[in-house]
């Protein structure tokens, strides 16, 4: 199915609604955002037909204008509403689940909503809770195999971005979010882009956790990894969620990341014995001392275009052995973040781009 770049409407039977949500997740490109949903004239699910509007800027997304805590604001059993985000091209399906602590959906219906082909199409799936000890929202997270991580970097500013949609904000603004790494700090700018407090890094092999001893104090610093029978260097650092980050093979030359068969050894250091709770992998090639460019295999997601906490993890495993400044742009698949590692209060900071691309209704 084709979409045309200027405004449109489509009516289809019932039964292929599911096809053309798959349909819309891979034909991104040739449209600036999308409305999906079994449409009356009120916006209830009575009409038979699916209506597709396809508009040129998210303030037209329909003829009229809804917005998303209007079209986020129905309750109909067996169906599911959504903002479709992306970062850098990890997209998330953003959920408004304000007004719960439980979030609306298993892990199960999230893995099946979360495939390419037979769901809606995405890394993961976002809950916007409320907040918990005094934070102002909670942030959890079903990756596309259904499993909870921690956090996600490019996840949080597309809460950020989805949050200040929900709640008409303009302009600057931050908030506070609890997540299972804890305490974290979104700031929207300006321009749109978002700038994240990501915290402190976490250093101690057994607080990461990895199973590889410390050979710097309690911090494994390019330590030796052997994968399938080839040795590594590696470093690991937690931002929250594990991370294996590594510039090359023990004695070997630096990496040239785009030569990596990413599908074939990502699963090898994911499910590595030294990584008790699996781990994410950052491959990484070095450009300059403030230019890094990477390719990610994730825990639960596998190959993406982009990871926010990965970044920061490979710009702290890039300091501690060397090889960078504190302040780099980090080239990922999906395009670059600006990522800072603070000497003043040792926090890491991330700053890049997250934007809506359709809003959405899934039957479960």
């Amino acid at each position: 199915m084709e979409l045309a770049a200027a405004t449109s409407n489509v009516s289809v039977a019932p039964q292929q609604s599911r096809r053309l949500l798959n349909a819309f997740s891979r034909k991104l490109g040739s449209v600036s955002s999308l409305s999906v949903g079994y449409f009356e004239r009120d916006y209830c699910f009575k009409s038979p037909g699916l209506r597709v509007s396809a508009a040129a800027s998210m303030d037209a997304v329909t003829a009229e204008k809804i917005s998303p805590a209007s079209f986020l604001d129905k309750r109909e059993t067996g169906v599911l509403h959504f903002v479709k985000y992306h970062g850098l091209g990890n997209d998330f399906i953003l959920v408004d689940n304000r007004d719960s602590s439980e979030p609306k959906i298993t892990q199960e219906q999230a893995a099946k909503l979360c495939d390419r082909n037979f769901g809606v199409g995405a890394d993961g799936v976002i809950f916007a809770m409320p907040g918990i000890n005094g934070t102002d929202y909670s942030m959890r997270i079903f990756n596309s195999d259904g499993s909870e991580p921690e956090m996600c970097g490019n996840g949080v500013r597309c809460f950020a971005r989805f949050i200040a949609e929900l709640e008409n904000l303009q302009g600057k603004h931050s908030f506070t979010i609890h997540t299972g790494a804890g305490l974290i700090v979104p700031e929207i700018q300006d321009n749109g882009q978002v700038k994240v407090d990501m915290g402190i890094p976490i250093l101690k092999a057994q607080d990461v956790p990895t199973k590889l001893p410390g050979n710097k104090g309690e911090a494994v610093v390019q330590a030796e990894l052997v994968v399938d029978g080839v040795s590594w260097n590696v470093t690991c650092v937690s931002m929250g969620n594990p991370h294996c980050i590594t510039f090359g093979k023990k004695g070997g030359p630096n990496l040239k990341v785009d030569d990596l068969n990413l599908p074939e050894i990502g699963p090898k250091f994911e499910h590595h014995e030294m990584f008790p709770a699996r781990t994410n992998t950052e491959f990484v090639e070095v450009l300059s001392r403030s230019h890094l460019k990477m390719r990610v295999w994730e825990r639960g997601a596998g190959a993406t275009l982009a990871c926010g906490t990965g970044a920061c993890a490979l710009v702290v495993a890039a300091v501690l052995e060397g090889r960078a400044d504190r302040k780099c742009t980090v080239d990922l698949p999906g395009g670059p973040l600006e990522i800072e590692w603070k000497q003043e209060d040792n926090h890491i900071y991330m700053m890049g781009p997250a934007e809506a691309v359709f809003y959405g209704s899934a039957l479960l």
